[in-house]
């Protein structure tokens, strides 16, 4: 399973202190079928815990998810900023999600060379 972020989920996880390992986790769950909300089309929302407190006081995220292929965090929030996303953005997101789980290995890498998403590597990964 590769895990990627947007540039946009870049910066809002580098800001917000969200370390890579929580978004393996996330995404671990989703790949145990624990997922907190299935948005549908291949995308989720799954939550994530805020750095020293549980997942419930923590942030939404909304990952475009294939399951044992992909999934690409584009958007974040906390709850105490937001309640959820509205119609519109959840349609934007689904519309999203046919294209970015489309791509080709060549065009991924190309989104990746010019930083319009960046690969989350596993620990031992980073390091090679």
């Amino acid at each position: 399973m590769r895990i990627f972020t947007s540039r946009w989920f870049q910066r809002f996880a580098r800001k917000e202190g969200i370390a890579v390992a929580a978004l393996r986790e996330a995404v671990a769950r989703a790949e145990k079928g624990q997922v907190k909300a299935d948005l549908g089309g291949e995308v989720i929302k799954q939550r994530i815990a805020r750095p020293g407190q549980g997942r419930s006081k923590g942030y939404r995220t909304i990952i475009l998810f294939r399951r044992g292929e992909r999934a690409f965090f584009v958007y974040g929030f906390s709850k105490s900023q937001r309640a959820n996303i509205d119609a519109d953005e959840e349609r934007q997101f689904k519309e999203a999600a046919k294209h970015v789980l489309a791509l080709t290995e060549k065009q991924l890498a190309e989104l990746l060379k010019k930083g319009d998403f960046v690969e989350v590597k596993a620990p031992k990964e980073e390091s090679e």
